[in-house]
């Protein structure tokens, strides 16, 4: 896909969403609502490729977003973007469970490491960057790490950020 018509995510795992993993809190159902329709307005603007970092919390809300969309405009492709083979191997087996089926709805997988390196988070959010030109950030303004990280470099790149608080 062309770069212009790519749009990638970036966003807190669930633990450090206020509502960790209970999503039928209200400000969960608010930032899910909002998700949709950021995708819908990208997708209005043209964007029809999407790649997914595929983490628990945002990256899985927003890959799920994107899903449910394609199931009304078939044009939608869905790029699973992981870090390492095995990413979900340790998490609690509900998150397994999503990632799985996600990844059963994406058109390509890509896998960037064969095994966890301290560098490999970072070397896909800049993999899912340089192939975009939209980036939807879901932060919460304040914290560190890789969010925050993903967006300094996507502004450095001159990507457009639609940022939405959780």
């Amino acid at each position: 896909m062309e770069r212009e018509n790519t749009c990638c995510f970036t966003g807190h795992r669930a633990e450090r969403l206020p509502w960790k993993n209970n999503e039928s809190a209200p400000a969960c159902l608010d930032l899910k609502a909002r998700l949709e329709g950021a995708v819908s307005a990208a997708y209005e603007a043209g964007f029809r490729h999407f790649l997914c970092g595929m983490a628990t919390g945002a990256d899985i809300y927003c890959g799920e977003a994107v899903a449910a969309l394609r199931d009304a405009r078939p044009d939608i492709t869905l790029e699973a973007a992981i870090p390492f083979d095995g990413q979900d191997k340790a998490w609690p087996a509900v998150w397994r469970l999503r990632y799985q089926r996600l990844a059963e709805r994406c058109d390509t997988i890509t896998v960037l490491h064969t095994m966890y390196t301290p560098d490999c988070m970072m070397d896909r959010n800049r993999y899912m960057v340089d192939r975009s030109s939209l980036l939807i950030a879901i932060y919460d303004g304040h914290t560190r790490g890789g969010t925050q990280n993903t967006m300094l470099y996507a502004l450095r790149q001159g990507l457009e950020i639609v940022e939405l608080s959780p």
